[in-house]
């Protein structure tokens, strides 16, 4: 029983690191948004602070141009609402994980299955979202930096939670037998 105490207790960081994701998932979203509103109500830069402005700055010091900003916050709110979608998913998968009081449930090991299918396919499909709209505002501007629009790791943990799924319904299988 001490394992899964312990396994409770994962579960329990593991919603309320789910629930900070979607937040900050949705805040950063607001902010790309704010910025490409900014961008484009404020075409001069907006107001100045110390006589400079923050998109002077960030094209100064960064060395970044302007249709790289807007192509690099497009692609932004893809991610982020992406991301936002999975941590909302992971999130209830906790809520009804920690209810049941056992991940070794069928309903929690078919849960489980379709998390790590959408955390592929939603991380695959937001990443190639992204790099065609990259690729629009290249085509459009060709002064736009090359993206580094990166989803491996978002693979990876999604082939693990499809394993995890499978050792997950043997246990319940396991629990179905003793019961018998």
């Amino acid at each position: 029983m001490k394992s899964l105490k312990v396994l409770q207790t994962f579960a329990k960081i593991g919603r309320i690191l789910s629930m900070v994701a979607f937040i900050l998932s949705i805040v950063a979203g607001a902010f790309c948004i704010a910025g490409i509103f900014s961008l484009l109500v404020f075409p001069d830069g907006g107001f100045k602070l110390f006589g400079v402005t923050i998109r002077g700055l960030v094209e100064k010091e960064a060395d970044i141009s302007l249709s790289t900003m807007y192509a690099t916050m497009s692609c932004g709110i893809i991610l982020c609402a992406g991301e936002a979608v999975l941590a909302k998913f992971a999130e209830r998968y906790f809520k009804n994980e920690l209810a049941a009081g056992t991940p070794f449930t069928f309903d929690g090991a078919k849960e489980l299955m379709r998390l790590g299918i959408l955390s592929i396919c939603i991380s695959t499909g937001t990443a190639i979202l992204a790099a065609i709209v990259y690729g629009i505002f290249k085509l459009a501007a060709p002064d736009v930096a090359e993206p580094s629009i990166r989803n491996g790791a978002s693979v990876g943990i999604g082939v693990m939670m499809i394993v995890g799924s499978y050792l997950c319904r043997h246990g319940a299988e396991i629990s179905e037998k003793k019961e018998a």
